[in-house]
């Protein structure tokens, strides 16, 4: 049986298309997009007053699973993707084992298939995550891992990481890059400057990203190979990216809803809750990330989804884990803080969570064309709301946007054509 979305406001920001009309969808494709549509047997979604957009691309989350199931499972994670609008996400390789070979990656992508949610589990740069030797990248590849990273234990040898370069561009691979100089900030808890002084602890500069910013910045200009710098934090560094990006260098580069609307002060707020690497920054370094996003020099908004135990963020602010889960709010706080600020038209924020992170690893996803995946997030622009972490489907309640209020809500999430959400 297939499906036929009436009447929604349809925006495909790949194609630019923003027309109110009928979406049709048979055998997990799209194969109508206009006025006046039919299709027999068909069950019909009203989506008047509503949006139709391509399935939401996260390129960043920690589905925590193997070896951290008390966190998250593939299965709790993708359920908390698909009640935010996310059709497709690239899983970060922290796990235990560590997804440095074909057999974990298989393993992933086995227990994700149940839950309609497409996961792509990110490679390993190196085995074990331990910045030694290389993995086999042509093998991740095969397997489906659409990029290498180490994530949150970034390569700090430049000699591997050049040699990484290389073999990420001989395998076809962008590198994904965590930017910080592990020397520099150590396992210290907030950003290096005026709360961390106010705390009496120490900080994580944001020389500390930048430095490594303008280290892969150099480092693909020199290999030809495409890095891709992840949740990037700082002003300086925005700006390290788009003089790379004027030069013609292969750079891309992330950011998070929590680094365009909280500062540094949160933690004197929230303490271990707003705990999270690289850090809440100043108000303005927020600044400058959100005219990073007004001018294209970011190209995609992911969550860095990161659950962690209630038990673990309830320790002191040293010794308590950094990270934020967010798969759940991204659409409603990227609505919030940058559609109905009057910041950017509702089609540049859906593509910089759809069409835009696609682009950046080469998915076949966040489109809407005749013939293409039926991949589809309904949602309500208007809808306000107010986040409550004890409804999420994720294993994780740790956010700092807990009673915070929102507009833009998800009521249906479809993927290759089969309803994965429906509000209620």
């Amino acid at each position: 049986m297939g499906l036929l979305i009436k009447g929604g406001r349809v925006i495909d920001p790949a194609s630019g298309f923003d027309q109110t009309v009928d979406l049709r969808i048979e055998n997990g494709r799209i194969t109508g997009l206009g006025p006046g549509l039919d299709s027999p047997g068909a069950q019909v979604i009203s989506a008047a007053g509503m949006v139709v957009a391509p399935g939401l691309v996260d390129l960043h989350v920690h589905l925590r699973e193997p070896g951290f199931e008390e966190k998250e499972t593939v299965a709790t994670g993708c359920a908390a993707a698909a009640r935010g609008g996310v059709t497709t996400l690239v899983a970060m390789p922290n796990t235990r084992p560590a997804a440095d070979c074909p057999e974990v990656i298989a393993l992933v992508r086995e227990k994700a298939e149940p839950t309609g949610v497409r996961v792509l589990p990110a490679g390993a740069v190196s085995v074990g995550q331990r910045g030694q030797a290389l993995t086999d990248f042509a093998a991740l590849r095969r397997a489906g891992a659409p990029a290498v990273t180490d994530d949150g234990m970034p390569i700090q040898n430049q000699a591997l990481l050049r040699q990484a370069l290389r073999a990420a561009k001989a395998a076809g691979l962008p590198l994904l890059d965590h930017c910080e100089d592990r020397d520099l900030v150590g396992n210290y808890a907030l950003n290096e400057g005026e709360v961390s002084q106010a705390l009496g602890l120490p900080g994580r500069p944001a020389i500390a990203e930048e430095l490594q910013v303008m280290r892969d910045a150099m480092l693909a200009e020199e290999t030809g190979a495409h890095v891709h710098i992840c949740h990037i934090s700082t002003g300086k560094a925005v700006d390290i990216v788009r003089q790379a990006k004027a030069r013609g260098v292969s750079i891309t580069c992330e950011t998070c809803p929590h680094y365009f609307l909280l500062t540094q002060q949160e933690v004197l707020r929230q303490g271990a809750m707003a705990r999270v690497n690289p850090p809440l920054r100043t108000p303005e370094d927020r600044q400058a990330i959100l005219d990073g996003l007004a001018d294209g020099t970011i190209d995609a908004i992911v969550t860095d989804h990161a659950p962690h135990c209630q038990q673990e963020k309830d320790r002191p602010l040293p010794q308590a884990p950094s990270g934020m889960v967010g798969l759940e709010i991204s659409l409603a706080l990227s609505l919030t803080a940058l559609y109905h600020t009057g910041l950017l038209p509702l089609s540049r924020v859906i593509g910089l969570m759809s069409a835009s992170p696609a682009a950046v690893l080469g998915l076949d996803a966040g489109r809407l064309e005749v013939g293409g995946r039926a991949d589809v997030v309904i949602f309500d622009p208007e809808e306000r709301w107010t986040v409550d972490r004890e409804r999420f489907a994720s294993k994780g309640r740790n956010t700092p946007f807990h009673g915070f209020p929102v507009q833009g809500r998800v009521k249906y999430t479809i993927s290759q054509g089969t309803i994965i959400y429906q509000e209620g």
